[in-house]
């Protein structure tokens, strides 16, 4: 058998010398030498990465691997074998071995740049941005040429908060390829968050203009940021070019937060939330389950978030988490966004049993944190909002996973078990169009803080209000302002001369683009008074000075209700049919008044007609509102911290019973 085998190299070694080309000869020799167990020669070394390379070219990945990791068992110090083990191991998605590869061939070949710029795109979707920002950082010293490393130096600092030096990134990236869609789609993202609404638009534009293989994630943030900015001159064309886009499955990049806003309704909505989630988590392996190590003296129940400083999310839960029972529950706190430093930072790293700061960890790392520390229960605060991290729960480091609170709608994945809502934002008769399955707390699924100071009330002048007649009042951002709902506000300001309406200053662009729109519609400009943005006791102090909040839809108000509710001021709103567009209607039922929960436009526009010129009854409003406010559900955090406790408890029982995850809803203690 050896000497058969021997001669068989013998003639494939004579093939290879005269034709270098020939794969066949290749295959036999390495097949030969394998059944030998002889390692080859440097060049056969060489010569067997290259095989494998092609193999991994024809869709043969597996296949591949072997030939590289036989390759560098003959010849382990040549930095293109590595290289090449990179990029097969990259195409099975095994993301961190990949990287390694890559750093490896970098270091062997240290003139190299594909090596460490490789490695830098992997080690930002890993989320290790700073050995990413060094790899990326050594490639383009080598070659300042490399489009791909400006585009992932710039998606790095970006994440790391430097906007102005990713754009830098991008326009490097575009001076060297003009053309570049995705340059142009970064370069406007970048702008965008540096606070540049106005200058992102182009550049969205121009993307799409260039073509991109998956225009939809583009095209929403045009039109989030024509939202933003209220410029409706040509929104409709591209809400429905966005529609279009969803309704014909063409596009996996949709963000779901922005498409909420398109009130396309929620079968829709859970289509895009599906979508983006296996886009946005590809790749990502969920851990092994780990044996349950039986019954638990307390519950371990993680909450995960970027959220925990000055912030909306806080300021709901803060209360809450000081509020659990320690003889139940073990809370922990998983932050990976800012440290400000203030007080709702100290009171919240105070309030839980244990608060873990994974900001500078890679989704991996994350998860296996949260899996070393052996939480039962991980709930995720942020869903799809603003510098979430969906990531971390996709490797799947708790039993049991749910959502709540900052998202409100369907994540669409099928890592999240749970969504914690209440019978009126999510009714069991949604339950189709949710991934996870819906857990209805009693009263209402949001929690309060009932220990929010409220500052002076101020005079009327002092707020650049008249001294008389009704004041209506909007602070939801500006982006949740359609024009239809704008049409109806005007109509109310005409039929009512000595009222004014007074909204957020969301951005200069958007208030003078509404000022200009009330002028079309027959209204003065300053009848719009704009509130700029204040701390939260001074604005809660000025909402009394307010007659009636008026909702917004598809997107209404939800912390921003509970701040008006809470300082005594009335909301109107509209009962939509998504969870986005209900939260408005759960929270007036929970604070006593579900009269102003109505169930069409048209209704809202008349209430708030009569309510305008009935001024006695808008106080006894107010009045009854006050009344309430201590006694009624929505501000009563003890209860809520016992029914969600219920909640925790009926999940962790279903799965230590081996069963599924199932609807169910939380009943009032008797």
């Amino acid at each position: 058998m050896t000497a058969a085998l021997c001669a068989r190299i013998g003639e494939c070694r004579a093939a290879l010398a005269a034709m270098p080309g020939n794969s066949v000869a290749l295959a036999g020799l390495f097949d030969a030498l394998d059944a030998l167990g002889e390692a080859g020669t440097p060049e056969e070394a060489v010569a067997r990465s290259a095989f494998g390379e092609g193999l991994r070219r024809q869709g043969r990945a597996a296949e591949a691997e072997a030939h590289h990791r036989a390759a560098l068992s003959w010849l382990p110090d040549f930095g293109g074998n590595h290289f090449n083990l990179g990029l097969t191991l990259q195409a099975l998605g095994r993301t961190a071995e990949a990287a390694d590869a890559y750093g490896e061939a970098a270091r062997l070949m240290p003139r190299f740049a594909p090596a460490p710029c490789n490695q830098g795109v992997l080690l930002r979707a890993l989320a290790r941005r700073e050995a990413a920002e060094t790899a990326l950082r050594r490639a383009l010293s080598l070659d300042p040429t490399l489009v791909p490393g400006w585009l992932n130096l710039g998606a790095v600092v970006q994440e790391l908060g430097r906007t102005e030096e990713a754009a830098g990134c991008y326009r490097n990236a575009l001076a060297l390829r003009p053309d570049l869609a995705e340059a142009h789609a970064n370069l406007g993202l970048a702008v965008k968050e540096a606070g540049r609404l106005a200058d992102s638009l182009p550049a969205f534009e121009r993307a799409l203009a260039l073509g991109l293989t998956d225009a939809g994630g583009v095209l929403a943030q045009l039109v989030q940021q024509m939202r933003h900015l209220c410029r409706w001159n040509g929104l409709a064309e591209r809400s429905a070019q966005l529609a279009a886009l969803m309704g014909g499955g063409a596009t996996r990049q949709v963000h779901p937060w922005i498409f909420l806003g398109e009130g396309a309704g929620p079968a829709a909505e859970l289509a895009c939330a599906r979508r983006y989630a296996e886009w946005r988590t590809r790749g990502t392996a969920a851990m092994p389950a780990q044996p349950d190590s039986g019954p638990r003296g307390r519950l371990r129940v993680g909450y995960l978030s970027a959220d925990y400083h000055e912030h909306a999310t806080a300021a709901l839960i803060a209360e809450l988490i000081e509020r659990h029972d320690r003889s139940q529950l073990e809370v922990v706190g998983y932050s990976y966004g800012p440290d400000d430093g203030g007080p709702m930072r100290r009171r919240l790293t105070a309030g839980f049993d244990r608060f873990v700061d994974i900001s500078d960890r890679s989704h991996a790392d994350a998860a296996a944190r949260i899996r070393a520390d052996g939480m039962d229960i991980l709930v995720d605060l942020k869903g799809y909002t603003q510098h979430a991290r969906p990531e971390i729960a996709a490797h799947r480091p708790a039993p049991v996973q749910a959502q709540w609170l900052g998202y409100p709608g369907t994540m669409g994945a099928g890592f999240i078990d749970y969504v914690i809502g209440d019978p009126l934002v999510t009714p069991f008769d949604h339950q189709p169009f949710y991934a996870e399955r819906i857990v209805q707390l009693p009263d209402c699924y949001q929690p309060n803080d009932r220990s929010r100071p409220i500052g002076p009330t101020p005079s009327r002048a002092a707020c650049g209000l008249p001294d008389r007649g009704t004041v209506f009042c909007c602070f939801n951002a500006a982006y949740k302002i359609t024009p239809d709902l704008f049409d109806r506000w005007c109509r109310l300001l005409r039929a009512v001369p000595d009222c004014v309406l007074w909204l957020l200053d969301s951005h200069p662009e958007a208030s003078a683009n509404l000022r200009r729109e009330a002028a079309r519609r027959g209204v003065a400009a300053s009848r719009l008074v704009f509130a700029p943005r204040r701390p939260p006791a001074e604005h809660l102090a000025r909402c009394r000075l307010a007659d009636l909040f008026l909702d917004t839809t598809p997107i209404g108000a939800h912390t921003t209700a509970s701040d008006a509710l809470w300082a005594g001021l009335p909301v109107l709103t509209v009962t939509g049919e998504g969870f986005a567009s209900r939260v408005g209607t759960s929270l007036l039922r929970a604070v006593g008044l579900p009269e102003l929960a109505v169930r069409s436009l048209a209704d809202y526009e008349v209430t708030a007609l009569r309510l305008a010129g009935d001024p006695d009854g808008l106080t006894r409003l107010k009045a009854r509102l006050t009344a309430e406010r201590e006694r009624a559900p929505l501000f009563d955090t003890e209860r809520f911290a016992r029914a969600l406790e219920r909640a925790y408890a009926t999940m962790w029982d279903i799965h230590m019973a081996g069963k599924p995850p199932r609807p169910f809803a939380v009943r009032d203690e008797d």
